[in-house]
């Protein structure tokens, strides 16, 4: 059932907006006896910060805690952000991304540790809708407080937008994922990559999105009932920007889904697919990407550099990668570990590797990640870090090494507008500012994918 569902290419939803369809979404569900009972809430991490997800758990809590207009009374239970295999967040990122969220009421979720097993998929089933991409049954898992911790209602708050593991990122992902464990998101990370990034980005239903789907099918009765909170984001256009007061590449809230069931993911991916995939009439000989230092630390985020574009790349092209905030691979140790050890390298490379070494076998998240992290040999990949890696350690894992210094002087992030740009000297480059907020490809081979 859709309680709330308003979105189109053109609309940028105010934070009025937002907040009053939110709200009168909410007061509707919580009127409903079957939740009188505590909430807890699910929003993505600080790597969803442009989102708005933040915005929409600052509502949420409100109204659970009964200081808006809704008639909840203090039924706000918990707040766990959906971290998956990412580190916990810092109170600076809490503080910056949930201000009017208390911080007493926020849970960490530990995919190693906390977690609750609540059935499995055949491996049958699994090979089958992979199309025999990989045969292993795949385990139904999530944080245990979902299970046991007595609430009445998940809130999932999050925003739909192109991605490499399932095709459109959030709904059940945020979950299976976002809550998972070890085993659960080494599966599916492993089969999406097995099956191909490049036949799932910017897809709603894929091979891992069954998985997830089918999972809560069978499954989603021992959880509380899930009510999804989605948005659909994108830049504003230079006259856009202008008409609203705000810089071109600026950030407009385009959809808003709120309901039970899967209709409102379906119509916030069908909104993704038409302002966060951006069709290329020619490959891109070469691509500059910033990644912001307060978002991307890592490899294992920061790659969606690569995931993003991999797509729109020309053979013997060339990937700069602006990362004045990375400090390592992995976001965890053990995958850190892995990374540097295997380093990222073509599709063949790697499952040859992950069928043969005992330790890559056991981490299959990693494995997806490195094949997925990969040009395929079509292109290079130049790596700018600050001063968190060194040269040695970049090209140690797969990727060339560029002079972060030099390449500010030349591509500054604060010039550039997204999209394509010519340099004084005639030199042609495509420039994204943020590439978890879309998907570029080239029209033909994004078609024939």
């Amino acid at each position: 059932m859709t309680y709330m569902a308003k979105g189109g290419p053109e609309l940028d939803l105010s934070d009025e907006e937002i907040d009053g369809l939110f709200t009168e979404a909410l007061g509707r569900i919580l009127t409903d006896s079957a939740f009188a009972g505590p909430a807890i809430i699910l929003p993505p991490d600080i790597t969803r910060f442009h989102s708005r997800a933040g915005f929409l758990t600052d509502i949420a809590c409100r109204e659970l805690a009964g200081a808006g207009r809704g008639p909840a009374g203090d039924r706000l239970g918990a707040v766990m952000p959906a971290l998956g295999t990412h580190m916990a967040m810092t109170e600076t990122e809490l503080a910056r991304m949930f201000p009017q969220t208390p911080r007493n009421k926020f849970r960490v979720h530990d995919w190693r540790r906390d977690v609750a097993e609540l059935g499995r998929l055949e491996a049958d089933w699994v090979e089958a809708v992979s199309e025999g991409a990989v045969h292993y049954d795949w385990p139904v898992q999530v944080n245990k407080l979902l299970r046991d911790g007595g609430f009445s209602l998940v809130i999932s708050v999050g925003q739909v937008v192109p991605h490499e593991v399932v095709g459109m990122a959030n709904h059940t992902k945020n979950i299976f994922v976002g809550t998972g464990g070890k085993e659960a998101i080494d599966k599916s990370h492993f089969a999406g990559a097995s099956y191909g990034m490049e036949r799932m980005m910017g897809r709603t239903d894929t091979p891992v999105r069954a998985l997830f789907d089918e999972g809560f099918r069978r499954f989603g009765h021992l959880l509380p009932p899930v009510l999804w909170a989605l948005t659909v984001v994108s830049p504003r256009g230079e006259k856009e920007g202008a008409a609203a007061g705000k810089a071109r590449g600026s950030l407009a809230v385009r959809g808003l889904y709120i309901g039970f069931g899967r209709e409102c993911f379906e119509q916030a991916a069908a909104l993704a697919r038409k302002v966060n995939v951006d069709l290329l009439d020619e490959p891109v000989q070469k691509a500059v990407v910033y990644l912001e230092p307060e978002e991307f630390r890592t490899t294992w985020l920061g790659n969606k550099a690569v995931y993003r574009t991999r797509m729109a790349i020309a053979d013997g092209g060339e990937l700069l990668i602006l990362a004045p905030g990375l400090e390592r691979f992995g976001e965890d140790l053990e995958i850190d570990r892995l990374i540097r050890k295997y380093g990222y390298r073509p599709s063949a490379v790697i499952q040859e590797k992950a069928a043969r070494d005992r330790e890559l076998a056991e981490a299959l998240s990693a494995a997806a990640h490195l094949i997925h992290g990969s040009s395929e040999g079509r292109f290079t990949v130049r790596y700018c870090p600050g001063p968190g890696l060194s040269r040695a350690e970049v090209e140690g894992a797969g990727y060339e090494w560029g002079d972060l210094k030099e390449a500010l002087t030349r591509y500054d992030p604060r010039r550039l507008a997204l999209g394509w740009n010519t340099l004084p000297g005639g030199e042609r480059i495509f420039f994204i500012p943020n590439p978890a907020l879309g998907l570029w490809a080239e029209k033909k081979r994004f078609e024939s994918a």
